[in-house]
């Protein structure tokens, strides 16, 4: 059997080429950086300047606010100049204003200060997931997109667990191994990892810095594109409740500490290293839009679980649900995106893409904070799981308009012959 097992793993291996393994080891000790601190941001923020969740709520605000503009310009940046450059500058900027996190020690100023962060932090988002587009044909990318997700949720199975035990002793040795961290990246990119921007075409015209920008508008025309971020923008207002404020819920409402919730996130992070790969193999044979309605209705199910159960052991069982739709949903909605982008848009596409996450995460939080400082909490978990489902509803008429014109395509020769 273990010989059979390493088996499988040398085939899969040789299945992806070497750049790709590259991005994959990189992503994952980068990672292991930002999952010591995030999880814990909100708690930290709750527990140092003595605010509510609404409170947080603006904060990250803030943060995602200036991420739109931070996400543009790298778009544009990463179809004109390529993506290595720019990862490497958001990991460099991540580091210093990491530190600067650690240091404030005033809440309005951190607010100023996350105006700033979000700018050039995102900037090097759209081209990581460029990356994986320039380099897995479109076949591959559903299942590339899911190793990633493996190597991402590797490093989380780690980072809590060590987060928790610094958290502990002091949130400030969380940002500052952070910072080390996302420097240590910037040398491996440096040395291991080649450009993967497509060539242009010799005869293709040079596009003006204008035009590159203009390009944007183009992005926004396209129907389809923008209907599906709307059904996505939906999703996220539900997910993103898990890395915001459940873990201020659970210590708030029913007394679980910092170290329980952080094994609430491992649990996710192990269940996606052993089991998203098969997952993902399993449901490309499936309609993309019937398989994102399937891991949303999860989402619903799960979130919705944590407004009425009150134990431990539950807690984990909607952990586990929310698991399995994030499994779904991920790696379809990554290869999705690269679907919808012209080989020379990739960047551009993948920033707007990141607008249906950096929209719920500027707004959500804020309103999420205002239901849970309220006098019945558990509110919340029945909004978000409405939410949810109106998200559901809308990838089942994603569905049923893509399976109609493929059906009305497949008729057209009959007609013409007739």
């Amino acid at each position: 059997m273990i010989k059979n097992y390493l088996q499988n793993i040398s085939k899969i291996y040789h299945e992806y080429p070497r750049t790709f393994w590259t991005v994959i080891v990189i992503t994952f000790i980068d990672r292991i950086g930002g999952s010591l601190l995030f999880p814990f941001f909100a708690l930290y923020i709750t527990s140092k300047f003595n605010v509510g969740m609404a409170d947080v709520g603006v904060l990250f605000a803030a943060f995602s606010v200036s991420s739109f503009a931070g996400s543009a310009i790298g778009g544009a940046l990463t179809d004109r100049f390529g993506r290595k450059g720019i990862i490497m500058f958001g990991l460099i900027a991540s580091s210093f204003s990491t530190v600067a996190m650690g240091f404030v020690t005033s809440f309005q100023f951190f607010i100023v200060l996350a105006f700033f962060i979000g700018i050039l932090t995102d900037v090097a988002g759209p081209a990581h997931q460029a990356m994986i587009a320039d380099i897995l044909p479109e076949e591959k990318r559903a299942d590339g997109y899911g190793i990633l997700r493996v190597a991402f949720n590797l490093s989380v199975v780690i980072g809590p667990a060590i987060g928790g035990f610094l958290a502990a002793r002091s949130y400030l040795l969380l940002f500052l191994s952070d910072a080390v961290i996302s420097l240590l990246t910037v040398v491996l990119i440096a040395i291991f990892l080649p450009e993967t921007k497509p060539l242009a075409h010799p005869d293709a015209p040079k596009e003006s810095m204008t035009n590159t920008f203009a390009g944007y508008g183009q992005v926004f025309r396209n129907a389809a594109f923008m209907l599906f971020l709307g059904a996505v923008l939906l999703q996220v207002f539900t997910y993103m409740n898990m890395n915001t404020v459940l873990g201020v819920y659970l210590r708030d409402v029913h007394g679980t500490p910092e170290s329980s919730y952080g094994i609430l996130l491992s649990i996710n992070a192990a269940m996606v290293v052993l089991m998203q790969f098969p997952i993902t193999r399993r449901i490309t044979k499936f309609p993309p839009m019937l398989m994102m309605a399937l891991g949303t209705f999860l989402y619903v199910i799960g979130f919705s679980m944590y407004g009425y159960v009150t134990t431990y052991a539950m807690f984990i069982v909607a952990m586990v649900i929310i698991t399995i739709g994030e499994m779904i949903v991920s790696p379809v909605s990554q290869a999705l995106v690269a679907s919808f982008a012209p080989e020379d848009m990739r960047g551009r596409y993948m920033a707007v893409s990141g607008f249906s996450w950096a929209i719920p995460f500027a707004v959500g939080p804020y309103l999420a904070g205002l239901i849970i400082d309220g006098p019945k909490p558990n509110l919340l978990w029945y909004a978000a799981g409405f939410v949810g489902l109106l998200s559901t509803f809308a990838f089942l008429a994603l569905y049923r308009i893509r399976r109609n014109q493929e059906l009305e395509l497949e008729t057209m020769p009959n007609v013409t012959a007739l």
